[in-house]
């Protein structure tokens, strides 16, 4: 998916948008949009999951298929009365299920790393050297020149009607990000969001035409870096509890924050007597690290209380144990929040979701719950880095979850919970994730 390309691009001159908002078609049902959102994730059919797991499990049986099911290793619900199997169903078998693990993988090596330091672990050690030796906890910058682009399938939307979109966009008021520069729009009407706005967006809008595509691009630039803070549980102080910080940062919150009677009794169970909040953020951060593995996740939208979907499925993807995370933690009075974006490493991007969590005197700090403690970790520093440690290769869109976009969208997002592909909508209705595809190009300059 990398991607190394070098846009001579001339400046374009930027202006506002007009300011218009379509109004919501009368007869628009969510229950019948979310049907739909379900069905799109749940398309598999028992025979697909089949032929799939036979690669590995040549004599794959009905008995294996229920056992699965039963776990929650094997995904799948009753649609319209057939039993539907989530997407990526059969992938995720050998994510979960630790007996299907092992068959694929084969006869364990050893050493998982290969005796060879990880790309990961030089620059981990690489910030916290510099972290030592400076005194900064915010090191070793990188900067980026991004193309992101949002192609929206040709009679998606009906000719003549003006198609809406929102594009990701580098937040500018993060200590670690900074220099944050438009290069170019390919449109010359745009709208950037306010920095107050807690989804850092570029919106733009153009008519469809008849058998065409419609294309929405921007290019720009940022200069990001890694994050550490090498705490001390015995520094670590009170909190103000009467402070406007803690009482925002520790409460629930609607959707995905809801201190269930399950939240509250396995964060009893997991911190026990513990009482220092460090220590107890790190028998949590341990604690889902060791429960539950990575596996693709079904569409945020479609999930009521995504940290009950986590405990009850043994597994979760980046967002999902974050919000795991960040519930246990609140529970605790212990204050966090959401920070989500993409990972842009030179071997891989992708869209990435990951936390801060405050602690007295250190101040926010970065928690990337789905990094977790690192298989090559040889030292305490290495398996607590990604609790207060962060490494340079993000881009950083979003400061929380759920929240309204600039401007205003009419209908519900097809991301309810983060923001990073894109949205788009037009006066007849959201345009769901099958209607339009998106590309990044990333060319490193420092």
């Amino acid at each position: 998916m990398k991607k190394y390309i070098l846009l001579l691009l001339g400046a374009l001159t930027f202006v506002a948008c007009a300011e218009q908002e379509p109004k919501p078609v009368d007869d628009y049902s969510w229950e019948q949009d979310l049907a739909y959102r379900i069905g799109v994730d749940f398309c598999r059919t028992e025979a697909e999951i089949k032929d799939y797991i036979s690669r590995y499990i040549p004599d794959v049986s009905d008995e294996h298929m229920r056992k699965w099911e039963e776990s929650k290793a094997l995904e799948c619900m009753v649609l319209d009365g057939e039993k539907r199997y989530f997407r990526n169903a059969a992938p995720n078998l050998f994510r979960i299920d630790k007996e299907c693990i092992a068959i694929k993988n084969g006869p364990a090596t050893g050493d998982p790393s290969g005796g060879e330091d990880t790309q990961e672990e030089r620059d981990i050690n690489k910030i916290m050297q510099e972290v030592e030796h400076s005194g900064n906890n915010v090191v070793e910058p990188k900067r980026f020149r991004i193309t992101y682009t949002l192609t929206v399938d040709a009679d998606a939307v009906p000719a003549g009607e003006v198609v809406r979109c929102w594009l990701p966009f580098p937040r500018a008021d993060v200590p670690r990000q900074k220099d944050v520069k438009l290069i170019s729009t390919s449109l010359p009407e745009y709208k950037l969001s306010p920095e107050k706005y807690a989804h850092s967006t570029l919106y733009m809008e153009q008519e469809a035409v008849a058998g065409e595509p419609t294309t929405f691009s921007e290019t720009f630039e940022y200069t990001t870096c890694g994050e550490w803070h090498k705490i001390d549980a015995a520094a670590i102080q009170p909190y103000d509890k009467k402070s406007k910080l803690y009482k925002e940062y520790t409460a629930e919150r609607e959707k995905h924050i809801i201190f269930t009677p399950q939240m509250r009794a396995l964060a009893k169970q997991i911190v026990g007597e513990e009482s220092n909040p460090y220590l107890q953020a790190k028998r949590i951060f341990r604690w889902v690290n060791d429960n539950f593995p990575w596996a693709s996740a079904r569409e945020y939208s479609t999930i009521e209380n995504i940290p009950e979907y986590v405990v009850e499925n043994g597994h979760g993807d980046c967002g999902q144990v974050t919000l795991l995370f960040m519930t246990l933690c609140r529970i605790c009075g212990i204050p966090t929040h959401w920070q989500s974006g993409f990972v842009v490493h030179p071997t891989w991007w992708n869209l990435h979701d990951w936390g801060m969590i405050y602690f007295e005197p250190y101040g926010w700090v970065p928690v990337d719950q789905s990094f977790g403690v690192p298989e090559y970790a040889d030292s305490e520093q290495e398996r607590d880095y990604f609790l207060g440690g962060v490494d340079a290769w993000r881009m950083i869109v979003n400061s929380d979850y759920g929240m309204p976009l600039y401007p205003k969208k009419i209908y519900p997002r097809s991301e309810t919970v983060d923001f990073q592909r894109g949205e788009v909508e037009w006066r007849g209705g959201n345009l769901y994730f099958p209607q339009w595809d998106y590309s990044m190009e990333i060319e490193y300059l420092e």
